[in-house]
C-alpha cells in the first residue's frame, strides 16, 4: 500500500484552524451540478428521493420513518427564506453528521439555550468559514419562540443510539473534504495520523443521501483512549477537572448540561478549540473556560477520542 505523508499541521491556506476538525470545503466546491431525476434508495427503506430532494434544505429525505416520532414543521420543513429544516442536518433521528452536533436526548432547555446564544452573538465559530456553525446564528434570528421551543422539545425526546466508531491507528486513509466532512481520496492511500483524528462516513454514499441509518468511523492516534480516560476521569494531573463532576455519569447529561458521551469527536475538539478561543462564551460555557485553558491540541484529541468511545 502507498503511503503518502501529509503534516498533520498542513491546512488549507484559506482556512485558519484545524482543518481536520473544522471541514472547510474548498472554495470551488459550490459549482452548480446537475439533479437528476433518477431516484436514490437506501437498505431498510421503501423510501425513494431524487437528488433535487435530497439535496433540498426545507425538505429532509425521510428514509426510516417509523423509527421516530412525527416530525414538527420546522424540524421537517423549516420555513423559507432563512429557517432551513432542523432534521437535513441534524437529521431525523438527531444524531446529525461531524459537521454539526448532536441533538437527540440533549435537553430542550439546554438546546433553547444554545439557539439564544446563537442569536445574541454568545455562541460563534473559531473558523468563520465553516458554513454548519456559521449558519446557525442566521437560523436561530429568524426562528421563531415556538418553533425553536417544538424543535428541542422534538429532539429532546430522542433517544441517542451508538453513531460513531472510535479505533485507535498509526494510519489512516488519506482523505478530503466533501460536504463538510473528511472522505476518502481516489484513488486511496494510506499516512500517517499525526496529530488528528480522522472521522469519515461508515458508507459515503449512504452517508451523502443523509441515511440517518449510516454511521461514521473516528480514527484516532494510539494511546488517544487511555490519555483520555486520564484526563476526563481524572482531570490529567491537574491539567483540567474530572467531566462527571458537571455532564454526569457516564457524561450522559445532568439536567441541563449537556450529555457528550458518544458524540462526534470532531465536534468535541471543535467546541473545546471554540471555548479555549473565546467564540463560545455563553454563561456555560464560561463554565467550561478553567478547564480548557491549559489543554493542548493532543489533549483536546484524547479527550474527544475517549468521549467519542462511550456509549450514548
Amino acid at each position: 500500500m502507498l503511503f503518502a505523508f501529509v503534516a498533520a499541521a498542513a491546512q488549507s491556506p484559506w482556512q485558519k484552524t484545524l482543518y481536520w476538525a473544522y471541514a472547510v470545503n474548498p472554495p470551488d466546491a459550490g459549482a452548480a451540478k446537475s439533479a437528476p431525476a433518477t431516484l436514490r434508495r437506501v437498505p431498510n427503506s421503501d423510501a425513494a428521493f431524487t437528488d433535487a430532494q435530497i439535496g433540498d434544505l426545507f425538505g429532509v429525505p425521510d428514509w426510516h420513518v417509523s423509527e421516530h416520532p412525527p416530525m414538527p414543521d420546522v424540524v421537517a420543513h423549516g420555513r423559507k427564506p432563512d429557517v432551513f429544516a432542523c432534521a437535513y442536518c441534524h437529521l431525523p433521528n438527531g444524531e446529525g453528521r461531524p459537521e454539526n452536533s448532536t441533538l437527540a436526548g440533549l435537553s430542550a432547555g439546554y438546546i433553547i439555550r444554545q439557539l439564544q446564544d446563537f442569536k445574541t452573538g454568545a455562541r460563534k465559530c473559531s473558523e468563520p468559514l465553516f458554513k454548519p456553525a456559521a449558519n446557525m446564528p442566521r437560523i436561530a434570528v429568524a426562528a421563531s419562540d415556538q418553533e425553536i421551543r417544538a424543535a428541542a422539545r422534538y429532539f429532546s425526546e430522542m433517544r441517542p443510539k451508538p453513531w460513531i466508531r472510535v479505533v485507535e491507528t498509526s494510519t489512516v486513509p488519506v482523505t478530503h473534504v466533501s460536504g463538510w466532512m473528511l472522505v476518502p481520496s481516489n484513488p486511496s492511500a494510506a499516512e500517517p495520523i499525526g496529530e488528528r483524528i480522522i472521522e469519515m462516513p461508515e458508507n459515503v454514499e449512504r452517508t451523502e443521501l443523509r441515511d440517518d441509518d449510516s454511521g461514521f468511523v473516528a480514527f484516532v492516534p494510539e494511546g488517544s483512549l487511555k490519555a483520555g480516560k486520564l484526563l476526563v476521569t481524572a482531570g490529567g494531573k491537574g491539567k483540567t477537572v474530572a467531566c462527571a463532576k458537571c455532564h454526569g455519569p457516564g457524561l450522559r447529561g445532568s439536567g441541563n448540561v449537556p450529555a457528550i458521551a458518544g458524540r462526534s469527536p470532531s465536534y468535541i475538539v471543535r467546541q473545546l478549540y471554540d471555548i479555549q478561543s473565546g467564540a463560545r462564551s455563553g454563561v456555560a460555557s464560561r463554565q467550561m473556560r478553567r478547564p480548557v485553558a491549559n489543554l493542548k491540541t493532543d489533549d483536546m484529541i484524547a479527550i474527544a477520542a475517549f468521549v467519542s468511545s462511550l456509549r450514548p
